[in-house]
């Protein structure tokens, strides 16, 4: 999937020239946290969220720096900060650096702009025009309906368990030589020893995930790398 497939394609929007307490608002009448901010043209111009709006004189909370740290910060920066306390408009206060993708942009793309930004949304734009918006909630959703149109994979238990070998042999962290696997009537046994606990559950979900598997049963036994002492599922 692509950014056009689960993107929201009703945007609320502010133009730049919006006032403050007009964005407030719109944002808590719809519970959103942040607003695209789109021209005349419908070019992104920007993005206001809650974090852009918690320095402000109303609250008392504009940034007040010691007078020694004043001598060392810009006087541009500082006029930066008092807009910010005290503008009146979106303009005034919203981040103009947005990191955005075009409409068929990759969903893996859009995860790592979000986990590397630290962002909830990401503006979706065709020819520079804001068409949509993805959010956290809108990857959670089609999250939702590809669990439920998960088919059903019907297959004999040896071909199950030939399904679950192949999965665990494909993913370069898994201690091969010293697992095994039975199946019967759909039901996989997970048999043998791990030198690092965090692959139990690795394992196990590798097996959950084979198609036609219905329960699995983990029976892994842990071996502490420098003692040896070897801890079985009961001990857990």
């Amino acid at each position: 999937m692509n950014a056009a497939d689960v993107m929201t394609r009703h945007v609320i929007s502010v133009p730049p020239d919006a006032a403050i307490e007009d964005a407030v608002k719109l944002m808590l009448d719809r519970g959103i946290s942040g607003l695209m901010v789109v021209d005349a043209s419908g070019h992104l111009a920007g993005v206001v969220t809650e974090g852009d709006l918690l320095r402000r004189s109303e609250l008392g909370t504009g940034r007040q720096r010691p007078w020694w740290l004043r001598l060392l910060v810009s006087p541009g920066t500082q006029a930066d900060d008092f807009t910010r306390a005290h503008g009146r408009k979106v303009s005034d206060v919203m981040t103009t650096e947005v990191v955005s993708v075009d409409a068929d942009a990759p969903l893996t793309d859009i995860v790592e702009l979000m986990e590397r930004h630290r962002i909830k949304r990401v503006p979706v734009t065709h020819d520079g025009k804001v068409v949509g918006v993805c959010s956290r909630a809108d990857l959670l959703r089609a999250l939702s309906v590809s669990a439920r149109q998960a088919p059903e994979v019907p297959a004999d238990d040896r071909t199950l368990r030939n399904r679950v070998l192949d999965a665990l042999e494909k993913e370069s962290w898994t201690p091969m030589s010293t697992l095994n696997v039975t199946v019967s009537n759909g039901v996989v046994d997970i048999w043998g020893t791990l030198s690092d606990e965090q692959e139990r559950r690795g394992v196990v979900v590798i097996a959950e995930n084979t198609p036609g598997v219905k329960r699995v049963n983990d029976h892994l036994v842990y071996v502490e790398p420098y003692s040896g002492t070897v801890i079985d599922p009961s001990q857990r």
